[in-house]
């Protein structure tokens, strides 16, 4: 019996979304033929083409650009429409805002079912005037009325979801625990206090970063990443890394007991589930994705304001039996909800029952 076929499309593929894109399609071309039509980002790995499992087709479109182009969007309609025609899918998966648009006005094959999943809905990004978003709500709501289901990638990025469209559910994002790049450092080992992963862009809050380490300046503070907003990162204390292949990035991120997330605004952030599973005390704004997994006081802490980040940090740094307790118990979830095994294994279900029906 042949496999279903299953195509994603992808416009947003770099940082933690490639991450998520690559792992999960590893897992599912063991149950679909799989393609994936995709553009690229200026962080997306040079050997990103060597992360994917040889049974995935994939197909750049070169016309898949991040902001609103008419010209662009049209010439990538088009180009859709075509390799629609000519794969002829039995599951479409569009991922982030874009694709999420353009896949969705798609005419497919009658007995096609389309999926879609925000990771980060764009009216929710605060660096956009309340009018662009307003704009982008709009896009969303129409959209929602097309024939789909929305899978959004935690419960809180959920709950937005089924207030445009009630034919939604989750499934959250997971890891590979099974990826060799995952080390520990002993306590002795520590070359930096805290850390933090991403683009350095306004979603990130570098603003906020930055305040804290100007209050803290007994400590070594590290950005993994680089990004249009490194300038707003003036502290003396603060060092950033640059961009770097996934297993150097990881590999740092062991080089600090504690991992912060600042950010304005997310879905559910891979970074944040790398952090837990290495043990990291992890200390986050409390905003969608970050709530969605973090327990306050239980497997790390969740910061509303700038004193609170400095104070939870002096705890995790100053307490190391409780820094260890709660690294073992973020651990200890990511092993149970956050894998990649269990994400798919999850999706998989959606898909069967939906395309069975």
């Amino acid at each position: 019996m042949c496999n279903k076929k299953l195509l994603f499309i992808v416009e947003a593929m770099g940082g933690g979304v490639f991450t998520y894109i690559w792992q999960l399609a590893n897992e599912l071309c063991n149950y679909y033929d799989m393609t994936i039509i995709y553009g690229l980002r200026p962080q997306t790995p040079s050997d990103y083409k060597d992360k994917f499992d040889k049974r995935i087709k994939l197909i750049y479109e070169k016309n898949f650009v991040r902001s609103i182009s008419l010209k662009k969007d049209l010439a990538a309609y088009k180009d859709l429409k075509k390799y629609v025609k000519e794969i002829s899918p039995d599951i479409i998966h569009c991922h982030s805002s874009k694709a999420g648009v353009l896949g969705r006005i798609l005419k497919i094959p009658k007995d096609c079912k389309r999926f879609y999943t925000p990771h980060g809905f764009s009216f929710l990004k605060e660096d956009d005037s309340k009018f662009i978003r307003k704009i982008y709500w709009l896009i969303e709501k129409i959209m929602a009325k097309k024939k789909s289901i929305t899978i959004a990638c935690s419960v809180g990025e959920c709950e937005i979801a089924k207030k445009l469209n009630k034919n939604a559910t989750f499934v959250n994002n997971g890891i590979n625990i099974d990826e060799n790049i995952y080390s520990e450092k002993n306590e002795s080992g520590y070359e930096y206090d805290v850390c933090t992963v991403g683009r350095i862009m306004y979603q990130k809050n570098p603003e906020l970063f930055n305040e804290i380490a100007l209050k803290m300046p007994q400590y070594k503070f590290l950005w993994i990443g680089d990004g249009e907003d490194r300038g707003v990162l003036t502290a003396s204390n603060i060092e950033i890394s640059g961009w770097l292949d996934r297993k150097k990035v990881v590999e740092l991120m062991s080089t600090a007991p504690v991992f912060i997330l600042p950010s304005r605004w997310e879905g559910l952030p891979i970074s944040i589930l790398e952090a837990m599973y290495l043990k990291r005390g992890v200390i986050v704004s409390n905003v969608i994705g970050n709530r969605d997994i973090v327990k306050n006081g239980e497997n790390g802490f969740i910061a509303n304001s700038v004193e609170e980040f400095v104070v939870d940090i002096n705890k995790m740094i100053n307490d190391s039996d409780m820094r260890e307790t709660m690294g073992k118990n973020a651990h200890q979830d990511i092993r149970k909800q956050y894998t990649i095994k269990v994400m798919a294994e999850k999706y998989r279900e959606i898909y069967k029952t939906v395309v069975e029906r």
